[in-house]
């Protein structure tokens, strides 16, 4: 299976997201994660797709989101060609033995302790997908008690 990580600009009016993500559920494409976002423009947003399939799925998904009328630009970000980043939040339990070893892995990864409380630290990560996946094998041996992820947003590098 391959991924594909789409941008879509799109008009910035209601129902323009399920009439996207209909699509997606009517033809059973599987959505990996989802942004969207108002651009510099109120008049359109920008849609952050990443999915998976075959080829020849993949091919077809662009065709039929290029299809639909409120749609006005499909682009695939391409490694190496775009700039794609993710943000997490982790809330890691941590009493005061374990609080300088956190801190320190923060420090690493450019990483920010965004809460702390008495049994616990929140540490924020922004980045590409695979330095958030290193933090987070590196946090085996604490305890997760919770984890979000935004989803990935991306744009193209240069002039384009």
């Amino acid at each position: 299976m391959n991924k594909k990580v789409l941008s879509v600009l799109v008009d910035n009016k209601s129902g323009v997201l399920n009439r996207v993500a209909g699509l997606f559920s009517r033809r059973a494409y599987n959505i990996i994660s989802l942004t969207v976002g108002e651009t510099a423009d109120p008049k359109f947003s920008r849609m952050t797709i990443v999915v998976s399939g075959d080829d020849d799925i993949l091919e077809q998904i662009i065709k039929q989101i290029s299809k639909l009328e409120d749609v006005k630009d499909v682009e695939v970000l391409k490694n190496g060609e775009s700039v794609i980043r993710e943000l997490i939040l982790v809330k890691v339990k941590a009493d005061q033995s374990q609080r300088q070893q956190l801190v320190a892995m923060t420090d690493i990864f450019r990483a920010n302790i965004v809460d702390v409380a008495k049994d616990s630290l929140m540490v924020e990560l922004t980045g590409n997908p695979s330095k958030l996946e290193a933090f987070i094998d590196l946090l085996d041996g604490f305890e997760i008690i919770q984890l979000v992820r935004t989803g990935i947003t991306g744009l193209p590098r240069g002039e384009k």
